[in-house]
């Protein structure tokens, strides 16, 4: 991994990753899986060599080339870890948003493929904990001096990381509704936004159909519905499967002025926005109605904007990987903030290649490099050769060098007898455990350096 200025230090960190995908665990004494490798971990987060930065640069570093030419949607959220009934010894922590309990915020920028909505890897992210004091007036500070100028900052983070793709369309929830993240937007990067604020327009907005125009949500409501479309919404948590929602469409393109507390060298006056509402009319019982209104920097037609948005879902899964549903991050017993931001920046890439072995369980176009270093792939095909069965469901069906080759490998270690139910995220961290003690014994044997 790049950025560390040390090879050895780079080594350990490509190694407890993968200890941390296959062990399914934050654990330390787990991840190393013995107490010589629980003092490798230990001795990689104290390490002056190791940080943040450094882990996220060689996580951001394969995912650029990894978008290469693609077209990209890179989505941003935040998340908390909190501390709460668990606050004992904890060292260097601010305050949660529950204003009391120690914590720390992640702010992650997740790549998916906009053509098949496979998961390509993490573009970086912002890790912090608040200060002890409580900031100014938050409307004497600059945007920049704001937690929310992280919106803009992960704008600009991905339009730097994923210069060599062919497009990148930022996808974010109602908490980017930021009037400096449209303003600020870089170059070659879109916007697509769930609007939070009943933003005011400029003057004249409608004057062409008679309507006031002074603001956006009125302005909208008045459009007629531009058709239907069938959208599939994500699932909601554990055991919820999705389901798919027919929607009313409606769009215009307004001119949104900048809010008054803003002063004028933080933004421009206004900026150009397309403003789509996906409104379901008939919700399936004990279900609530989709209503979604978007904002995009761009002129696009509703039904892209609303198959973009939907792609948000796939962030809750890279939280529900680290956290409940996987690495159980936020249980961790770790103390100090220090080094427990490097463990939650590897904690984010471990969770982003789970969610890959999964996506690819069922056959995907993407290689496997995506998840594996080039010079393992004769050793991998040459293990799945070993895992093949007599008949035409126990072979691997997958092209050799794909992401799809690599996940089923992954599921037969694991204990997939490739019959039954497709492999789960548990399977597929055993498999993983397997495979890379396998090809830690190929590395030794050649010399493939850094494992």
């Amino acid at each position: 991994m790049a950025g560390f200025g040390d090879v050895r230090v780079a080594g350990r960190s490509e190694w407890m990753m993968d200890q941390l995908v296959s062990s399914g665990s934050c654990v330390l004494r787990k991840v190393g899986g013995d107490r010589a490798g629980e003092m490798a971990c230990h001795r990689f987060l104290s390490s002056p060599h190791s940080s943040v930065a450094a882990i996220l640069s060689g996580l951001a570093a394969r995912t650029a080339a990894v978008c290469a030419g693609r077209h990209v949607i890179c989505i941003q959220d935040t998340s908390e870890i909190n501390f709460k009934n668990r606050a004992a010894n904890r060292r260097g922590f601010g305050c949660g948003a529950d204003g009391t309990s120690p914590a720390f915020f992640l702010h992650p920028l997740l790549a998916v493929d906009a053509e098949d909505e496979a998961v390509l890897g993490l573009v970086g992210a912002e890790i912090w904990t608040r200060p002890p004091v409580k900031a100014g007036d938050r409307r004497r500070r600059a945007p920049s001096d704001k937690e929310s100028g992280r919106w803009l900052s992960g704008a600009r983070c991905a339009g730097e990381g994923l210069a060599g793709a062919a497009s990148v369309t930022v996808v974010a929830d109602r908490e980017s509704d930021v009037y400096t993240l449209f303003a600020g937007k870089p170059e070659g990067v879109e916007l697509v936004v769930r609007a939070r604020h009943d933003r005011g327009l400029a003057d004249g907005e409608n004057e062409a159909d008679g309507a006031d125009g002074r603001r956006l949500f009125e302005a909208l409501a008045a459009e007629p519905a531009q058709g239907r479309s069938v959208v599939k919404v994500g699932p909601r948590g554990p055991g919820d499967k999705g389901r798919e929602a027919t929607v009313e469409l409606r769009a215009r393109r307004v001119r949104i002025v900048r809010p008054s507390r803003l002063k004028k060298a933080h933004a421009a006056e206004m900026v150009e926005m397309t403003v789509v509402e996906a409104r379901e009319p008939d919700p399936p019982a004990g279900k609530a109605a989709l209503h979604w209104r978007l904002l995009s920097s761009a002129d696009i037609a509703p039904q892209r904007a609303v198959q973009l948005y939907r792609l948000r879902w796939r962030i809750e899964q890279l939280f529900r990987t680290c956290k409940s549903d996987g690495l159980r991050f936020d249980e961790t017993q770790m103390h100090d903030a220090g080094r427990l931001m490097k463990f939650a920046a590897m904690a984010l890439g471990a969770a982003a290649r789970i969610m890959q072995l999964v996506d690819a369980r069922d056959g995907s176009r993407r290689p496997a490099t995506d998840a594996l270093d080039a010079g393992f792939l004769p050793a991998f095909q040459a293990i799945s050769k070993t895992l093949e069965g007599n008949t035409e469901r126990q072979k691997n069906p997958h092209p050799a060098d794909s992401l799809a080759f690599l996940a089923w490998v992954c599921a037969r270690l694991g204990g997939w007898n490739c019959y039954y139910k497709p492999p789960g995220p548990k399977t597929m961290k055993t498999g993983w455990q397997t495979l890379a003690a396998q090809l830690t014994g190929f590395a030794l044997a050649t010399n493939i350096e850094n494992v």
